[in-house]
Protein backbone atom coordinates (compact mmCIF):
# COMPACT_ATOMS: atom_id res chain seq x y z
CA UNK A 1 0.00 0.00 0.00
CA UNK A 2 1.85 3.38 -1.27
CA UNK A 3 1.79 5.91 1.69
CA UNK A 4 -0.62 7.97 0.54
CA UNK A 5 -3.54 5.68 0.78
CA UNK A 6 -1.78 4.17 3.95
CA UNK A 7 -2.42 7.62 5.73
CA UNK A 8 -5.77 7.98 3.76
CA UNK A 9 -7.06 4.69 5.15
CA UNK A 10 -5.42 5.46 9.00
CA UNK A 11 -8.06 8.67 9.01
CA UNK A 12 -10.02 7.04 8.13
CA UNK A 13 -9.52 4.25 10.61
CA UNK A 14 -9.42 7.08 13.32
CA UNK A 15 -12.60 8.17 12.63
CA UNK A 16 -14.61 5.22 12.75
CA UNK A 17 -12.76 4.95 15.79
CA UNK A 18 -13.53 8.17 17.46
CA UNK A 19 -17.38 8.20 16.24
CA UNK A 20 -17.63 4.35 18.03
CA UNK A 21 -16.66 6.12 21.54
CA UNK A 22 -17.47 9.97 21.30
CA UNK A 23 -20.38 9.48 18.76
CA UNK A 24 -20.65 11.93 15.39
CA UNK A 25 -19.87 15.44 17.52
CA UNK A 26 -16.24 14.24 17.80
CA UNK A 27 -15.66 14.12 13.88
CA UNK A 28 -13.85 17.57 13.40
CA UNK A 29 -10.94 17.09 10.81
CA UNK A 30 -8.52 18.60 12.86
CA UNK A 31 -9.66 16.45 15.64
CA UNK A 32 -9.47 13.02 13.22
CA UNK A 33 -5.78 14.64 12.24
CA UNK A 34 -4.49 15.20 16.25
CA UNK A 35 -5.48 11.80 16.88
CA UNK A 36 -4.01 10.34 13.87
CA UNK A 37 -0.91 12.15 14.62
CA UNK A 38 -0.55 14.47 11.66
CA UNK A 39 -0.89 18.09 10.69
CA UNK A 40 -4.45 19.82 10.85
CA UNK A 41 -4.38 20.29 7.25
CA UNK A 42 -2.94 16.92 6.06
CA UNK A 43 -6.58 15.23 5.84
CA UNK A 44 -7.68 17.51 3.40
CA UNK A 45 -5.04 15.94 0.46
CA UNK A 46 -7.30 13.15 0.88
CA UNK A 47 -10.55 14.24 1.51
CA UNK A 48 -11.26 17.87 0.17
CA UNK A 49 -13.95 18.79 2.89
CA UNK A 50 -15.48 17.04 5.88
CA UNK A 51 -18.05 15.70 4.32
CA UNK A 52 -16.02 13.46 2.36
CA UNK A 53 -14.39 12.29 5.17
CA UNK A 54 -17.91 11.39 7.06
CA UNK A 55 -19.10 9.65 3.92
CA UNK A 56 -15.90 7.45 4.24
CA UNK A 57 -16.43 6.80 7.57
CA UNK A 58 -20.22 5.81 7.03
CA UNK A 59 -18.96 3.43 4.53
CA UNK A 60 -16.87 1.37 6.24
CA UNK A 61 -20.38 1.28 8.72
CA UNK A 62 -22.10 0.06 5.82
CA UNK A 63 -19.74 -2.69 5.06
CA UNK A 64 -19.58 -3.67 8.61
CA UNK A 65 -23.75 -4.04 8.51
CA UNK A 66 -23.63 -5.67 5.38
CA UNK A 67 -20.82 -8.33 7.10
CA UNK A 68 -23.09 -9.26 9.71
CA UNK A 69 -26.01 -9.41 7.58
CA UNK A 70 -23.93 -12.24 5.71
CA UNK A 71 -22.41 -14.04 8.70
CA UNK A 72 -26.15 -14.33 9.91
CA UNK A 73 -27.61 -15.19 7.18
CA UNK A 74 -29.28 -18.54 6.97
CA UNK A 75 -29.47 -19.91 3.22
CA UNK A 76 -32.27 -22.40 4.17
CA UNK A 77 -34.50 -20.72 6.38
CA UNK A 78 -37.62 -19.18 5.09
CA UNK A 79 -37.68 -15.55 3.57
CA UNK A 80 -39.82 -14.48 7.03
CA UNK A 81 -36.87 -15.96 8.95
CA UNK A 82 -34.19 -14.22 7.12
CA UNK A 83 -36.19 -11.12 7.38
CA UNK A 84 -36.51 -11.94 10.85
CA UNK A 85 -32.37 -12.28 11.91
CA UNK A 86 -31.61 -9.09 9.50
CA UNK A 87 -33.91 -7.24 11.56
CA UNK A 88 -32.50 -8.53 14.74
CA UNK A 89 -28.90 -7.87 13.38
CA UNK A 90 -30.33 -4.28 12.17
CA UNK A 91 -31.51 -3.27 15.89
CA UNK A 92 -28.56 -5.23 17.74
CA UNK A 93 -26.25 -2.87 15.48
CA UNK A 94 -28.08 0.04 16.10
CA UNK A 95 -27.63 -0.70 20.16
CA UNK A 96 -24.21 -1.44 20.06
CA UNK A 97 -23.24 1.23 17.57
CA UNK A 98 -25.14 4.14 18.05
CA UNK A 99 -22.88 6.85 16.83
CA UNK A 100 -22.26 5.09 13.61
CA UNK A 101 -25.21 4.19 12.89
CA UNK A 102 -26.81 7.56 13.63
CA UNK A 103 -23.93 8.97 10.74
CA UNK A 104 -24.84 6.63 8.11
CA UNK A 105 -28.11 7.64 7.37
CA UNK A 106 -27.65 11.42 7.49
CA UNK A 107 -29.56 12.68 4.35
CA UNK A 108 -26.67 14.91 3.21
CA UNK A 109 -24.01 11.93 3.34
CA UNK A 110 -26.91 9.91 1.07
CA UNK A 111 -26.75 12.41 -1.11
CA UNK A 112 -23.01 12.98 -1.49
CA UNK A 113 -23.13 12.49 -5.16
CA UNK A 114 -23.35 16.34 -5.20
CA UNK A 115 -20.07 16.32 -3.17
CA UNK A 116 -16.51 16.29 -5.72
CA UNK A 117 -14.43 13.33 -4.82
CA UNK A 118 -13.22 9.98 -6.70
CA UNK A 119 -14.96 8.00 -4.65
CA UNK A 120 -18.40 6.65 -4.58
CA UNK A 121 -21.22 8.23 -3.32
CA UNK A 122 -22.20 7.04 -0.23
CA UNK A 123 -25.61 5.66 -2.32
CA UNK A 124 -23.70 3.04 -3.27
CA UNK A 125 -23.00 1.74 0.24
CA UNK A 126 -26.54 1.55 0.84
CA UNK A 127 -28.71 0.67 -2.09
CA UNK A 128 -27.42 -2.62 -2.08
CA UNK A 129 -28.84 -3.45 1.19
CA UNK A 130 -32.10 -2.23 0.48
CA UNK A 131 -31.93 -4.19 -2.65
CA UNK A 132 -31.01 -7.15 -0.23
CA UNK A 133 -34.72 -6.23 1.93
CA UNK A 134 -36.73 -6.16 -1.31
CA UNK A 135 -35.38 -9.62 -2.22
CA UNK A 136 -36.30 -10.97 0.61
CA UNK A 137 -39.50 -9.33 0.98
CA UNK A 138 -40.39 -10.53 -2.61
CA UNK A 139 -39.68 -13.98 -1.90
CA UNK A 140 -42.13 -13.76 0.80
CA UNK A 141 -44.91 -12.55 -0.60
CA UNK A 142 -44.08 -15.08 -3.49
CA UNK A 143 -44.49 -17.90 -0.69
CA UNK A 144 -47.72 -16.04 1.14
CA UNK A 145 -49.05 -13.71 -0.71
CA UNK A 146 -52.19 -13.09 1.38
CA UNK A 147 -50.42 -12.37 4.27
CA UNK A 148 -48.35 -9.13 2.35
CA UNK A 149 -49.94 -5.69 1.57
CA UNK A 150 -50.55 -5.38 -1.84
CA UNK A 151 -47.83 -2.80 -2.15
CA UNK A 152 -45.00 -2.82 -4.39
CA UNK A 153 -42.37 -5.27 -2.59
CA UNK A 154 -39.71 -1.71 -2.54
CA UNK A 155 -42.80 0.02 -0.77
CA UNK A 156 -43.33 -2.72 1.98
CA UNK A 157 -39.18 -3.17 2.37
CA UNK A 158 -39.47 0.64 3.21
CA UNK A 159 -42.11 0.57 5.21
CA UNK A 160 -40.25 -1.91 7.09
CA UNK A 161 -37.03 -0.79 7.53
CA UNK A 162 -38.88 2.99 8.67
CA UNK A 163 -40.39 1.14 11.07
CA UNK A 164 -37.19 -0.92 12.24
CA UNK A 165 -35.51 2.35 12.01
CA UNK A 166 -37.92 4.25 13.93
CA UNK A 167 -37.79 1.95 17.03
CA UNK A 168 -34.08 1.93 16.79
CA UNK A 169 -33.85 5.74 17.22
CA UNK A 170 -37.38 5.90 19.59
CA UNK A 171 -35.14 3.16 21.84
CA UNK A 172 -31.99 4.83 22.03
CA UNK A 173 -33.82 8.26 23.21
CA UNK A 174 -35.44 6.50 26.06
CA UNK A 175 -39.15 7.02 24.15
CA UNK A 176 -40.47 3.22 23.89
CA UNK A 177 -39.16 2.23 27.59
CA UNK A 178 -41.03 5.44 28.80
CA UNK A 179 -44.25 4.46 27.00
CA UNK A 180 -43.94 0.51 27.40
CA UNK A 181 -42.70 0.61 30.44
CA UNK A 182 -39.91 -2.22 30.15
CA UNK A 183 -36.91 -2.99 27.57
CA UNK A 184 -39.12 -3.90 24.42
CA UNK A 185 -35.80 -4.57 22.52
CA UNK A 186 -34.45 -7.64 23.59
CA UNK A 187 -32.62 -8.47 20.04
CA UNK A 188 -31.44 -12.19 21.35
CA UNK A 189 -34.67 -13.24 23.05
CA UNK A 190 -36.93 -15.39 20.24
CA UNK A 191 -40.04 -13.68 21.68
CA UNK A 192 -39.40 -9.55 21.39
CA UNK A 193 -42.95 -8.73 21.27
CA UNK A 194 -42.17 -5.50 19.27
CA UNK A 195 -39.97 -7.02 16.62
CA UNK A 196 -42.59 -9.73 16.20
CA UNK A 197 -45.60 -7.01 15.95
CA UNK A 198 -42.90 -4.73 13.64
CA UNK A 199 -42.66 -7.96 11.19
CA UNK A 200 -45.91 -8.97 11.35
CA UNK A 201 -47.62 -5.34 10.73
CA UNK A 202 -45.77 -5.32 7.15
CA UNK A 203 -45.50 -9.44 6.13
CA UNK A 204 -48.51 -10.72 8.27
CA UNK A 205 -48.72 -12.47 11.04
CA UNK A 206 -46.57 -15.93 11.30
CA UNK A 207 -50.21 -17.81 12.17
CA UNK A 208 -51.98 -17.17 9.36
Amino acid sequence: MDLGNSLRERLIDVGVDLVMTDGTASLGLREIARHAGVSHGAPRRYFPTRHALLSAIARRGFADLGSRFEAAADEDASPRDRLETLARTYLRYAGEHRGMFELMFRHDLLNSEKQPSEHPPLREATLPLFAHLVDLVTRHAAERPAAVSSAPPAVVAAALWSNLHGAAQLWAWGSLQLVLGAAPLETSAADDPLLAAVLDAHLGPVSE
